[in-house]
């Protein structure tokens, strides 16, 4: 595996649900509480608040990661009373295990990454990522993602089928940049807080479109329980061209069938666009 990845899946894991996941999310060094501001708040409240704590140092333990948990909760109970958003944080929960930053082989995924071990054993390998790293697949999960990477191993496979500049692309990968892709979806509250940056300049990704193609992302969206949805691919840098418009396209409505028939989702918007000129 590439440094570069390795330190992103090492440093900057997915995140854990806390409890079932509408509280927050973790990882073993940051803790994140959320709180959807309801009906009756006030002017100043936002309708979704993120408040984190983050050890800043390697080897969190098992007491400093509840700790953090604490640290962050107690601040959002503080914040929300100061600028008068109505909401009912729960408690913690009793335990949080450690997070597991370890790419796993892709056939035996489960969790949020277990439709793409189906898709793999469906349609073959193939220039797909070979690893997954996956996180707890719950219904009430206001955010569930899943990083895919491919191993040195695929990459060296991948290489042997390209020619000319993608030849030089695979030796990258396996030095400075990574091969990987992230999928991401987005339920309800948090439907309303996305954004993709474009070189710097920053857009929100409007519920109820879809779209995508430029700088490696994009999108659909559908109605989960009544609310909005917004389900995401991010490719890394180059390898949306590796893997070419029809396995992009496969892969992405693979992954929305997967979670929208997962949760009951109805009204599916996919991109027109068919990731043909990738």
């Amino acid at each position: 595996m590439s440094r570069s990845l390795e330190d992103r899946s090492r440093y900057w894991p997915e995140e854990w649900p806390l409890g079932d996941g509408t509280l927050g999310s973790y990882t073993n060094f940051r803790t994140t509480i959320r709180a959807a501001c309801g009906p009756g708040s006030g002017q100043e409240a936002p309708r979704l608040l993120h408040v984190t704590a983050v050890a800043m140092y390697r080897d969190v333990s098992t007491e400093d990661r509840h700790r953090l948990a604490q640290l962050a909760h107690t601040a959002t109970q503080r914040l929300t009373q100061r600028i008068g958003c109505r909401t009912q944080l729960r408690a913690l929960p009793a335990h949080m295990g450690a997070v597991p930053s370890k790419l796993r082989p892709v056939l035996t995924a489960d969790g949020s990454c277990r439709w793409a071990g189906q898709l793999a054993k469906e349609q073959g390998q193939g220039r797909l990522p070979d690893r997954a790293l996956t996180t707890p697949a719950r219904d009430r999960n206001p955010a569930e993602g899943c990083l895919l990477a491919a191993s040195p191993t695929q990459v060296r496979a991948i290489a042997r089928t390209l020619t000319g500049d993608q030849r030089h692309y695979a030796d990258e990968a396996l030095t400075d940049t990574a091969w990987w892709m992230r999928t991401m979806s987005y339920f309800g509250t948090e439907a309303g807080a996305v954004s993709r940056d474009e070189i710097g300049d920053v857009k929100k990704i409007k519920p109820g479109t879809a779209g995508g193609g430029s700088h490696g992302v994009w999108w659909a969206s559908s109605i989960c329980n009544g609310k909005p949805a917004l389900h995401t691919l991010t490719v890394g840098y180059l390898y949306d061209g590796i893997l070419g418009g029809k396995a992009l396209n496969s892969l992405f409505r693979a992954y929305v069938d997967d979670i929208t028939t997962q949760r009951g989702c109805t009204h599916v918007t996919y991109p027109a666009k068919k990731f043909d000129d990738v």
